[in-house]
């Protein structure tokens, strides 16, 4: 066998493994994978596979005749990754949004507290113009504080005492602070995916289905260089819209700050592989 036939057939292996390398970080980013990115940070293991797809598009020497396959597969992810990304923005807003109201909740729940541990005169009233803001535990709650005479008594004090850890529990907003986390991280394996990817899939011309490709071909006169030129200018577009053209305009100051703090310089692998599958199919 010839040495440029060993190569072509070590391309086909190439071209396969990145083809399963897309597959694996498109199974890391799906939300409903039971296998999915953590921390960016300490996943070397993703972003092998980022970088090795990143290798593959950049180093392929004929982007001419770049795969069809993994074109339209590095596409897709970046697609894909474009889309979680967005919907975890929309999922941050509306967290920030609970987180606010929370804190707004916590004050006027305190408020009424003071009102009706003063047995003020508007107590009652004030209980009721919260009854819609509060679960009914909660109200029956401050009513005991309001009926019990002593303020000693053991039913007043573990009365105070709920309505006070109720308070703590919306001012700490800790389950939304820990789904704020859990999402950011994921947003910063999906912002990876734009900045290493995307910006390496402009590179390459669009491929064309084969009728394309015939016309092309039949219109083209000038020398293989002007050619090649041509081609390209023919079939380039821009990565529409690339994730991180996406993240830029975003109207959530935190997406950005997300893409800033994630560009890592990685190592460029030896060939343009993942390296190491740990048994993730």
């Amino acid at each position: 066998m010839s040495k440029s036939g060993i190569v072509n057939v070590r391309m086909v292996i190439t071209e396969e493994k990145i083809l399963s390398n897309i597959d694996k970080v498109q199974k890391l980013i799906n939300p409903n994978s039971k296998k999915q990115i953590i921390q960016l940070e300490e996943d070397a293991y993703f972003k092998d596979l980022i970088e090795s797809i990143k290798t593959y598009l950049i180093e392929y020497p004929k982007k001419k005749n770049f795969p069809k396959s993994v074109y339209k597969a590095a596409y897709a992810l970046v697609e894909y990754a474009t889309n979680q990304f967005e919907e975890n923005t929309k999922k941050i807003e509306e967290l920030i949004r609970q987180r606010e109201k929370n804190i707004s909740l916590a004050g006027e729940l305190r408020d009424t507290l003071l009102i009706v541990q003063a047995k003020e005169e508007n107590w009652k009233q004030a209980i009721k113009d919260i009854s819609g803001d509060f679960p009914e535990d909660i109200i029956d709650t401050l009513n005991i504080i309001g009926r019990t005479k002593s303020d000693t008594s053991q039913n007043f004090l573990d009365a105070v005492k709920l309505i006070n850890a109720r308070i703590a529990n919306l001012e700490s907003n800790l389950h939304i602070e820990i789904d704020m986390e859990r999402i950011e991280d994921r947003s910063k394996a999906l912002s990876y995916i734009g900045i290493e990817v995307a910006d390496a899939l402009k590179l390459i011309p669009t491929p064309q289905d084969d009728e394309e490709e015939q016309v092309v071909t039949q219109q083209v006169t000038e020398t293989p260089v002007a050619e090649d030129k041509k081609y390209f200018e023919q079939t380039r577009v821009e990565v529409k819209p690339s994730l991180w053209q996406r993240i830029k305009n975003s109207k959530v100051v935190r997406a950005i700050v997300y893409a800033f703090k994630v560009k890592i310089v990685l190592q460029t692998p030896a060939l343009p592989e993942g390296r190491g599958d740990q048994g993730q199919n």
